[in-house]
Order: C-alpha cells, then structure tokens, then sequence
C-alpha cells in the first residue's frame, strides 16, 4: 500500500463510504471495520499509517473523528479482485527471505500481478504456491488462514526484469508502504536508452499520466494539475555512440516512468516497442548496420530495462538493507554487440 507504482506501483481505489448525514462522531479504524466486512482493526490502522486512507482526498490517522458527509477512500497497490487467485508452481528466483518479506529476481515476461488478460502464470500466482497460500478471491476467503501471504508493495513491467521486494505480514507491508510513500527507498535501474548525451548526469521532472492518443502507455505533461510528479534522475555508465547504457535513479515510482520520461527527452529504452524504441532511431543508413540492429533487436527482444539495485530499512530490524542484481545474460550479449561495434567503428575512423 503506497502512493505510487511502480515505475511499477499504482494505488487503486477498493472502497469509498460516504458518512451518512446523521453518523455520530467515532474513530475512523472504528467506522471502517464495521463497513468492511472481514477486515481486521489492525490491517485498517497499517493502512492510515502508510498513508492509504484519505477523507476528502486528504490522509488521515486511525484516530481520525469522522463528521458527517466525509469522502473516505481505501487505497491498495491492488485492484478491486474479483477472479480467484489460484496457486501455480512457478519458478522463482528468491534471493533473500525472512519472516518479514522476500526478495524475488523477477525474469522479464513475467506478470506482477493478475489483470486483464494475464489472470493466471503471475508472481502473485507463484507466490501464493510458495508460501502455501489457499486459493482465494478476496480477504474473506482467508478468514481462518494464518500463514504468511504475499502483499505487494511495488510492482515493475512484464518486459522489465530484476528486483522486487514482496512483505509477508501486514505490519511489514504498513512499514515497506510507508517508506515508499516518502521517497527513502532506493531503486536504480539500468537501461540502454537511443541517442547519446551531451552531459554525464541530469533529472527528469515532468507529470506522468495516460496519452490521450494512446491510453496503453503515459505521457508527460507540463500543467501541474494533470498526471502525477515524477522525478527521474539519471547518469551515464557507458556511451556506444547510437545508443547509451544508463543507470536511472527513482526519486518518484509512477507506471512507465522511466520509459516515458526518456522518450520525452529523446532517449526511448532500446527496443521498447510500447514507446518507439523498436525502431532504428540513430544511426547510418547502410544495410550492414540495419542488419546489426534487427540482429540486437533479436538478441534481447523487450525493452532493455533492468530494476538492478533495492535498499530500504528492514521493518523489523530496522537495518539497511542493500540488493543487487546482475544484468541478465541477454542484456549483457546486448552490450556485448554494441561494445565490439562501437570499437570497430572508432578504429575504422582512427585507420
């Protein structure tokens, strides 16, 4: 429960109540747990604490004294479900995992999150097999289950690998939320963006929301009262001529960001079909050229994005923790062909 997506994480409204006009005064976590049924104070009061309960578009504590006629709105990193989420042995990379939460090296392919047309074959699906989690289409399915569950915090595209960091109580979801509602997680991608930079360093600023012309993929826009803040911060690793290997920084989360925010300054991802970069966007016109592209296109046939390094302070412990995740093997053959054509294009120049 946060308030972004990511990149990845996206809130959706799962309940709204409005007050009736002659409710008495009572705490707000009061109120909810005898709206909803089957929820516990305790999972409604994490909630308020992460930021996820708003009373006319406002947060608000659990101690909250509702008056008559307030807007409250429930806010999850899930959408309203409405399909059974059946368990499905699928293999999953886990590189850490205590009793507090998980860290999944999710493979490019692989969906979140069931949704429209991916409603079996996800991590959710695989991670209610792991954890031995009853077949369910809602928390009151799960009314007499006491084992660990997976929640989601943030999520990261179908086409983009790398790490993902899932809480199995609600106590640690409440803390993971709330430290990505302020901004303190780290997240560092890895991306080969079209074109080259006249600087080493820069920051995106811009707010993310659908494309009027196309409501699959976001757009930036300059009003402030349209989308939502995002900042993106990014930085040179390694400069192939036509192409660029970056490391992007996540101030914000929204969905798409970064492949939105480097189309919008000219730089879309490598080979990223949703934003245009499965075309030949820099370069020379000779045919041998065009057939080294297509020929990388192959070579790693997604978007060449890689969410490569997570820290954030253990609900528990309280500790920094600090993940890294290797470049996959068909991103590092990617690089590989734009090294050895970089440097055999350098020394024909210097012959």
């Amino acid at each position: 429960m946060e308030n972004e997506d990511p990149q990845e994480l996206e809130l959706y409204e799962n309940y709204r109540f409005t007050v009736d006009r002659g409710q008495e005064s009572m705490r707000m976590d009061k109120y909810l747990q005898m709206r909803i049924e089957g929820v516990s104070r305790t999972k409604i009061q994490a909630a308020a604490k992460a930021s996820c309960i708003l009373v006319n578009n406002k947060p608000e504590k659990s101690n909250y004294k509702i008056k008559p006629l307030d807007v409250i709105s429930i806010l999850l990193t899930t959408p309203p479900r409405d399909t059974e989420i059946i368990p499905q042995d699928i293999p999953l990379n886990i590189v850490y995992e205590d009793n507090d939460l998980l860290i999944v090296d999710k493979p490019a392919g692989l969906v979140v999150h069931p949704g429209y047309g991916n409603f079996e074959g996800t991590l959710l699906n695989a991670l209610y097999f792991y954890l031995n989690v009853p077949p369910s289409k809602s928390s009151n399915d799960l009314k007499d289950y006491s084992g660990p569950f997976p929640y989601l915090v943030h999520r990261i595209d179908k086409d983009t690998s790398g790490l993902l960091v899932v809480a199995k109580t609600e106590e640690a979801q409440a803390s993971l939320a709330n430290q990505f509602f302020y901004h303190t997680i780290e997240r560092r991608y890895t991306a080969l963006v079209w074109g080259d930079f006249a600087e080493d360093d820069g920051t995106i600023d811009g707010n993310l929301a659908r494309s009027a012309a196309d409501r699959r993929v976001m757009a930036v826009y300059d009003n402030p009262d349209v989308g939502k803040h995002a900042v993106t911060h990014w930085h040179v690793i390694e400069r192939f001529g036509y192409v660029t290997l970056v490391q992007c920084i996540l101030e914000t989360g929204r969905t798409h960001q970064i492949r939105a925010h480097m189309k919008h300054i000219g730089h879309p991802l490598f080979n990223d079909a949703a934003y245009g970069g499965d075309q030949i966007l820099k370069g020379t016109t000779f045919s041998k050229y065009k057939q080294f592209v297509t020929n990388c296109f192959q070579t790693m046939p997604r978007q060449a994005l890689h969410a490569m390094i997570l820290g954030f302070e253990h609900p528990t412990t309280h500790k920094t923790m600090h993940f890294e995740s290797p470049l996959p093997d068909e991103f590092e053959r990617l690089l590989n062909k734009w090294r050895t054509y970089a440097n055999s294009s350098i020394n024909a120049n210097n012959d």
